[in-house]
């Protein structure tokens, strides 16, 4: 960590990741001028954030697959490169159909840079380091993220909201030329042999696509034949790619892996709390400006007190994972969040910054910076480190597939029209009725770590526990006289 190449690695990984994150959130302030702008209806809106999480998200596993095997400097570059490619497209795309395709364009070098960016660390650094490393990479990752919003309105409202796109590439420029120089290879030397599922990831991101399609046109179509059969093919093609991944020998998804209870378990938190994020993120860019009525400097501004606690403490974050084991803070955090979202409920018309809307974001705040590295870290502890690209790989897809469907989904559930966006009122309304549901999403996944996650974490090996900064001393799975899951290196499940 206090070496000029330890430090190196690090900024090449928080740029690249930290990149991808930020297009996540930056662009939820400059959708009501998107809107405006290209004249499109609450559906266009939802696909201009959802493309890009369903390539994302559908692809992530084959990203962290393709790193492991060829190389994960030279993987998260490509995905660096593609990303950039897709930015340059969006912020030149002459109407919402190009805009659309270009962010999916983006979620494809997403998947490729994101799970790379993690690897390269656990693979980089000494292992009594990795703790910090993982700490602040989760912690300016998501700064990049919280900070997004407030990137987002001073771009809408200066240059105009292409510029949320076109930023990307010079700082796409910058990190490829750190990490073409500084950053070392690496890959896992038992991934050089067997085929990629191809299939898989296309049966994966088509289900996710059509189950997509259908919550986002549903409050416009009702129950068409084209929406709800678009609904019955995704949960057919999503049962199949579990029996396709359960089958092959050489999987994208293996189900080893998750023999893992905690690894499994966490994942569970994973997906309601990015869930309840994805949820909240998007609608809360629009409330501040349609109900509130902040510009879009004035609302990214507004979310400031998110970044700033993110940025002092989430460093301290890994570490108190570190010293008091993962379950005390995926317990508390999820709760924190959730308190903050309900107080979101008195940021409507004529609010108080002061009163209404700053406690909210601070608590909320809170809850992030004691959830997010400790998280990250229980995920890569419950691994071998060999298996550190796909067991990111999975971890990042449940997180952008839980977001994914809570975009397409909340506005849905909350009962919002094709045109809520403009009008004040019934924005409002359904923003009420939305928070409620992220909160619940927050509760069940505190409830989770809860029952599940135990200090010290069994199946850990002594190794991964030190790279995590997990305490206590590992216990090994009992298998009987014999292990049923010999391809589990270190008799790890």
């Amino acid at each position: 960590m206090g070496t000029g190449p330890g430090r190196r690695l690090l900024l090449t990984t928080v740029l690249g990741s930290g990149m991808a994150l930020l297009d996540s959130t930056v662009v939820n302030v400059a959708l009501p001028h998107i809107g405006a702008d290209l004249d499109t209806d609450m559906a266009v809106l939802q696909w201009t954030v959802n493309a890009y999480m369903l390539t994302l998200a559908g692809l992530i596993l084959l990203g962290g697959a393709l790193g492991d095997r060829y190389g994960r400097r030279k993987v998260f570059v490509t995905g660096v490169i593609w990303f950039a490619a897709g930015s340059l497209l969006c912020g030149l795309a002459p109407d919402a159909g190009v805009l659309i395709a270009a962010r999916a364009l983006q979620g494809i070098g997403g998947a490729l840079l994101t799970p790379g960016s993690l690897a390269l660390i656990q693979a980089g650094f000494h292992p009594d380091d990795r703790a910090r490393a993982v700490g602040v990479w989760s912690g300016l990752g998501g700064v990049g993220a919280a900070v997004g919003p407030f990137l987002g309105g001073w771009l809408v409202d200066g240059p105009g909201w292409r510029w949320v796109f076109l930023i990307n590439v010079p700082l796409a420029a910058l990190c490829v030329g750190v990490a073409l120089r500084h950053v070392p290879e690496s890959r896992d030397p038992r991934t050089h042999t067997g085929r990629f599922d191809v299939l898989g990831a296309a049966l994966g991101a088509l289900a996710l696509a059509l189950v997509t399609y259908a919550l986002i046109e549903a409050p416009g179509q009702g129950a068409s034949r084209l929406v709800v059969g678009s609904a019955v093919a995704g949960l057919g093609l999503g049962a199949a790619f579990v029996r396709r991944e359960r089958r092959l020998p050489d999987p994208m998804l293996p189900p080893s892996v998750f023999h893992s209870r905690i690894f499994t378990a966490v994942n569970v938190v994973t997906i309601c709390v990015y869930a309840a994020f994805g949820g909240f993120f998007f609608l809360a860019a629009l409330q501040f400006q349609v109900v509130v009525g902040y510009s879009a400097l004035g609302a990214g501004a507004a979310m400031l007190p998110t970044t700033v606690l993110m940025l002092l403490l989430s460093a301290r974050s890994g570490e108190l994972g570190r010293r008091v084991g993962p379950r005390v803070p995926l317990t508390v955090g999820p709760l924190l969040c959730a308190a903050g979202m309900l107080l979101m409920l008195r940021a409507g018309e004529h609010a108080s910054y002061v009163r209404d809307v700053l406690p909210a974001l601070l608590v909320l705040g809170l809850g992030m910076v004691t959830l997010v590295a400790p998280l990250t870290a229980t995920v890569l502890a419950s691994v071998d480190e060999g298996r550190a690209g796909i067991a990111s790989g999975i971890n990042n897809a449940a997180a952008r597939a839980a977001g994914l469907i809570a975009v397409a989904a909340l506005p849905l559930a909350a009962g919002m029209g094709p045109e809520a966006y403009r009008s004040a009122a019934e924005f409002g309304a359904t923003f009420r009725r939305a928070m409620p549901m992220c909160a619940g999403a927050l509760a069940l996944a505190s409830v989770v770590a809860f029952v599940t996650v135990r200090r010290p974490v069994v199946g850990v090996t002594p190794e991964c526990r030190m790279q995590s900064g997990l305490p206590g001393p590992a216990i090994e799975p009992d298998h009987g006289p014999t292990d049923p899951h010999p391809e589990s290196p270190r008799g790890t499940a």
